[in-house]
């Protein structure tokens, strides 16, 4: 039987989340088969086998949080040998732990007091009480033992009910002794519910840091301005049907990107950054636009490299291709690295208004809002119906000001507006 070790997926990643497990115990496997997928605090990560064989263990459960080079599961390498039946009698023999027989060799005599005393007095015969992590922490918290409490699950797993009896049960001076910690931990709110606990991790844990070091490490401000996209929105749909052609969807966000590669190009210093000790501006030639995804795994905010190097089909395709691949937590490092501009669309899930935060260290951030249709004056002051779209930017106040993101602004602003002239521009 052999171990199979979490493998460094890189970027200084030291742990994960197991995400699903595409496999049970005393399932046949093949060579490159899915095996798992785990998030880091960058992307879904698929693991698939290395070699063929027959699923003996799991070590870590979904939801739990396996180290990279520890055990993830194990397996036998000559499963096309091995009786299936005797590989599963085995895997059914352990199904009531949590985890392997914990052995003398390990380092533990289960023999002795102290050596009970050290498992936190979660051993009981050699096994581990099977028993959540929650009530696990809860069992800490009342300074209790898990080898003391009567379990009412399968397999003999200490269930919170089991806990909360035990704790009914105990002695005055034991309930006096832990009345401090039981009413923290058992105290619930006057309707009767307690609240789901919910670990932040991977993905949502780092945007928790990084807009966290974002808002307190750059001076923000903010500047907002309406554009009229009627002229886009006519343009837009007069090439819908060619890009279709070619397979692919065309959205605004590609005449977004266009038109900001562009305006950039008149005031590069929305391409900068500012290094970390605060005294050099670095300009970037390549304007790698990023855009902000609602994915279930939480923000993430992929980039299209070298914009103003590309067709509006081939930034379609780009947008797509991220699009999906955020939403299913898929997104490759490369397109996570080497943004210097971003895109917040929020006004396609309907909101008209909103105050980004730089996605650090680039300069500027634009928010986009919903585009309504709103009564305007034209020239000779008649009242007509335009498509009117909202816009918001954040900008790095430490080396942009107001007169620098409003010309900006007004350049992009002009690009949107009047989208023919952008063909002026293209190489």
């Amino acid at each position: 039987m052999s171990d199979f070790l979490l493998p460094d997926i890189g970027e200084g990643i030291v742990e994960c989340e197991v995400v699903e497990w595409h496999v049970a115990e005393g399932d046949v496997i093949a060579e490159d088969q899915p095996i798992v997928e785990v998030m880091t605090d960058k992307a879904l990560v698929e693991i698939t086998a290395p070699e063929a064989g027959i699923v003996t263990k799991l070590y870590v459960l979904q939801g739990q949080i396996a180290k990279v080079h520890a055990p993830l599961y194990a397996y036998h390498i000559d499963a096309e040998h091995k009786p299936a039946g005797s590989v599963t009698s085995s895997v059914a023999d352990q199904s009531g732990t949590d985890e392997m027989p914990v052995l003398p060799e390990h380092g533990l005599d289960l023999s002795t007091d102290t050596a009970t005393q050290k498992s936190g007095g979660e051993y009981a015969g050699g096994y581990k009480v099977p028993a959540s992590p929650a009530v696990r922490r809860l069992v800490r918290e009342h300074s209790l033992r898990l080898t003391d409490i009567a379990s009412s699950g399968k397999d003999g797993r200490v269930l919170k009910e089991d806990v909360l009896a035990h704790l009914d049960q105990a002695s005055p001076t034991t309930a006096s002794a832990n009345a401090a910690p039981s009413q923290s931990a058992l105290a619930m709110p006057a309707n009767g519910t307690e609240p789901r606990v919910e670990p932040l991790r991977g993905i949502r844990a780092v945007m928790a840091k990084r807009m966290v070091e974002a808002a307190s490490t750059i001076p923000h401000f903010h500047y907002g301005e309406e554009i009229d996209v009627t002229a886009l929105l006519s343009l837009r749909e007069r090439l819908k049907p060619l890009a279709e052609a070619q397979g692919e969807r065309l959205t605004l966000m590609p005449f977004f990107m266009k038109a900001m590669s562009l305006a950039v190009a008149e005031t590069p210093i929305l391409n900068a950054q500012l290094n970390t000790a605060g005294n050099e501006l670095h300009y970037y030639p390549q304007c790698n636009i990023g855009m902000a995804v609602d994915s279930k795994a939480g923000l993430m905010v992929p980039n299209i490299k070298s914009v103003e190097r590309l067709t509006l089909l081939e930034i379609a395709r780009e947008v797509g291709r991220l699009t999906t691949s955020a939403r299913e937590g898929r997104v490759d490092q490369a397109d996570l690295k080497g943004g210097t501009i971003s895109i917040s669309n929020i006004g396609a899930l309907g909101g008209t208004y909103a105050s980004p935060i730089i996605n650090a260290p680039e300069a500027a951030i634009v928010a986009i809002g919903k585009t309504q249709w709103l009564p305007r004056f034209d020239e000779s002051g008649a009242v007509v119906r335009r498509a009117i779209m909202t816009i918001t930017w954040a900008g790095d106040h430490r080396f942009i000001d107001g007169g620098t993101i409003a010309r900006f602004c007004n350049t992009w602003k002009g690009f949107l507006e009047t989208p023919d002239a952008m063909l002026l521009h293209l190489a």
